[in-house]
């Protein structure tokens, strides 16, 4: 009972949390016209939520943990957390996301629970316990992930955009940040939509996401004629996915060094990481997909059957290799039966078994040498 009182006293309600914040003032309402059309069954009662510590935040809102009916919870609050100062543009992308969220249902994308507008706009979803893939990375530098572990959350990666993909929704802002891991560290799951949406045929035209990670057919290093945009597709999202890739293999930051304007410059500029030391198998398949011309990029479809093979292969390669313990499980069962048998004192040779270890061609090594550096 006390342990369940004091988890309590860590949690807030809405209006105790944020009460200071949202106020009567309405000398900044750019939004207050905007009228939401979320389906009612979508919105939960705020009444149920408390707020407990900050876990995350990006530009454009901050992620609690939170209690809903008890429940543990992630909580995403919009910013800024008044609702009528939020511009009509920012809503729309929440209603556009809780819309996506509400009827995507992918293993390896986030849990929708519910969302709220009023009195501040709230998304509210499954707590992941494991941290974004970039802490992870971060946490275990100048270390590279274990091979296996690496092509599985690469595998994951790839399923869930295919899944996307033919569903008609193009992501947009693919990075480490926006990948969650389970608390066990072995799944990932792909989280914040907020520049997600429906791919549409010429009117893909808005620069979107974060340049480390954005295609190079997003933005334009020379000036374009006056009435022109720059069109893209659901390729974009193929050339994030490889920088992505780079990073669980080398566990390095991409272009690093480099401000937006560089990277963007560079990108254009058909400058990749470094391949160096990258393993044969995976060079074709980053080359591939980060290639200048998006129609030469691969499917995710692909890439998940590529991946789906590299990973089979590892796994048959790492089960060739024997169980040392079995060995010398065997070797002493060999000393008893020889004790058993009274021929301790014969002198009997054994022909040697023949060597099973095998060196695995298929490994990841880490890019010790920056191929970008300034």
């Amino acid at each position: 009972m006390s342990d369940h009182s004091d988890e309590q006293h860590s949690f807030r309600t809405i209006t105790t949390a944020f009460i200071p914040f949202i106020g009567d003032d309405d000398s900044d309402d750019s939004g207050s016209d905007f009228v939401f059309s979320i389906e009612p069954t979508l919105l939960i009662d705020p009444h149920c939520l408390k707020i407990g510590e900050v876990i995350g935040e990006g530009s454009c809102s901050i992620v609690y943990e939170g209690l809903y009916d008890y429940q543990p919870v992630a909580v995403k609050i919009i910013q800024p957390i008044r609702a009528s100062a939020i511009s009509p543009e920012k809503k729309e992308r929440f209603q556009r996301e809780v819309t996506l969220l509400a009827r995507l249902n992918h293993e390896n994308i986030i849990k929708f629970i519910g969302a709220s507008i009023e009195p501040t706009l709230m998304i509210i979803t499954e707590l992941m316990r494991g941290g974004t893939l970039q802490k992870y990375l971060w946490s275990i530098r100048p270390e590279t992930p274990d091979s296996k572990f690496s092509l599985s959350l690469a595998l994951d990666l790839s399923r869930v955009m295919t899944y996307l993909h033919s569903n008609g929704i193009i992501y947009r802002d693919l990075k480490p940040s926006n990948l969650l891991l389970t608390e066990d560290k072995q799944r990932i799951k792909l989280a914040n939509f907020g520049l997600a949406r429906e791919e549409i045929s010429g009117e893909m035209t808005t620069e979107a996401g974060t340049y480390r990670w954005m295609a190079p057919e997003l933005f334009s290093i020379d000036p374009l004629p006056v009435g022109c945009k720059k069109c893209y597709d659901h390729k974009a999202d193929v050339y994030s996915f490889s920088i992505i890739l780079w990073e669980l293999l080398t566990n390095k930051t991409p272009f690093k060094g480099r401000n937006d304007i560089m990277v963007a410059y560079a990108v254009a500029k058909n400058i990749r990481p470094c391949l160096e030391e990258i393993p044969e198998d995976m060079a074709p398949l980053l080359q591939s997909c980060w290639a200048e011309d998006p129609n030469s990029r691969p499917e995710f479809t692909e890439v998940t059957d590529y991946l789906s093979n590299l990973l089979q292969s590892f796994v048959l390669k790492e089960s060739s290799l024997p169980n040392m313990d079995d060995k010398t499980e065997e070797k002493e069962e060999e000393e008893k039966v020889k004790c058993r048998s009274n021929t301790s004192f014969s002198q009997r040779k054994r022909e040697p078994k023949a060597g099973r270890y095998r060196n695995s061609s298929f490994c990841f090594k880490c890019c010790h040498n920056s191929c970008l550096s300034d």
